[in-house]
């Protein structure tokens, strides 16, 4: 996996700006020898945020970009002039892009629309000057707020396929040659396990120039919800498809029981999995005849459709499509917002990672001022630019 393009997984350092401090600033002017108080205020730090990018499909972009850095605010000066707000940092990442503490495996956010902004960090606020203290009793004040700090945050990104139906199945079960069939798509086809070593994605033309999408999801094994075969991996890709099409082989030895191990792993990872549409079908039907494809239908698994398909000769493929435009076509379509993200165990991660991740040092720009005295900010649930008071 490491020379794949196909990345689903990044770790990133993030940090937001800090805001900029007030300036304790008096005025001094010919003929006005007591100017007053005309600190401006400090600038915002800057924000970062996620943005939705149907360009890109996979993290591949930010696998070397270790870290995300939001500029801080300036600092204010003479004549109540604000600093300069810190400009804000947006990571595009593809649609159906989850973010995580990298820490404590914590759910924070999700991108699943194009052009969609979630705000990942918070630039700190600008201190206030020293303008913004004066009052009768205190006509000289020599204090200004300083900046609030920035944020700062491992993150971990994880995709999670968009796409309308997930093929389902161990390997070697016909889920490439079926997507290899009903779309453009070219994965790659062999015969042993495990061929399929990342997601594929594959536009299904149907009737009156209408399509869907379907993901070829890598094979599963019983145990996988566990970490056996590719293990944890790609069941994540799973939970954004709408509609779930288990596919089990006809010269299996118990249909229904290899349908029932697979549902086991989906619900073992994630209980809500067991809420989704689902399908049947059983491949390489090529060997059979009507009347045996009868007899085995009276066996098939009770409430879920079931079809039988050849990819090779193309039988009951068309019937195939039908049934799962009309299960998309339900009050079920497209539920993605249905989807409770869990917090994730990040030990159990395989990532690209060094043990001695460099941490960047965060350089103060600002000048130093003989004027300057640091004054803090309101920590009850008051105004946020009214000052403490002693």
């Amino acid at each position: 996996m490491a020379e794949s393009n196909f990345v689903d997984y990044v770790k990133i350092y993030c940090r937001s700006g800090k805001g900029g401090r007030g300036s304790s600033h008096f005025r001094r002017a010919k003929y006005i020898p007591k100017g007053g108080p005309d600190g401006g205020n400090g600038g915002r730090g800057g924000h970062i945020y996620l943005r939705g990018n149907r360009n890109y499909w996979t993290l591949l972009h930010l696998r070397y970009q270790r870290h995300v850095l939001a500029i801080n605010g300036g600092r204010g000066s003479a004549k109540r002039s604000t600093g300069k707000d810190g400009d804000d940092v947006i990571v595009d990442v593809p649609c159906g892009t989850v973010a995580y503490d990298a820490v404590t495996g914590q759910y924070i956010c999700d991108v699943t629309e194009n052009g969609q902004k979630v705000m990942l960090l918070k630039g700190g606020r600008g201190g206030l000057g020293n303008w913004n203290f004066r009052t009768s009793t205190n006509q000289a004040p020599r204090y200004a707020q300083p900046g609030e700090p920035a944020e700062e945050r491992m993150i971990i990104l994880q995709l999670k396929l968009l796409a309308d139906v997930g093929l389902v199945g161990f390997p070697n079960a016909g889920k490439s040659t079926l997507l290899s069939v009903v779309s453009a798509a070219k994965p790659k086809i062999a015969n042993y396990p495990f061929t399929t070593l990342e997601p594929n994605l594959g536009i299904v033309s149907y009737r009156d120039n209408k399509s869907f999408i379907m993901a070829d999801i890598p094979g599963i094994i019983e145990g996988a919800s566990e970490g056996k075969g590719l293990g944890l991996r790609f069941l994540s890709h799973i939970e954004r498809n709408s509609l779930l099409l288990f596919m089990v082989p006809a010269d299996a030895d118990d249909i229904k029981k290899e349908y029932e191990i697979l549902l086991g792993e989906l619900i073992k990872y994630n209980p809500d999995l067991a809420d989704k549409p689902r399908v049947l079908a059983v491949t390489k039907c090529d060997m059979l005849d009507e009347e045996l494809m009868q007899e085995m239908a009276d066996g098939m698994p009770e409430s879920i459709p079931c079809v039988f398909i050849s990819s090779i000769t193309g039988l009951g493929i068309m019937a195939l499509k039908d049934l799962l435009w009309r299960e998309l076509n339900k009050e079920s379509f497209h539920e993605v917002e249905r989807i409770v993200h869990k917090d994730i165990d990040v030990k159990t991660l395989q990532l690209d990672d060094d043990n001695n991740y460099i941490v960047p040092m965060e350089e103060d720009a600002d000048e130093e001022d003989d004027d300057y005295e640091e004054y803090d900010w309101e920590d009850d649930d008051g105004d946020e630019n009214v000052p403490k008071q002693d």
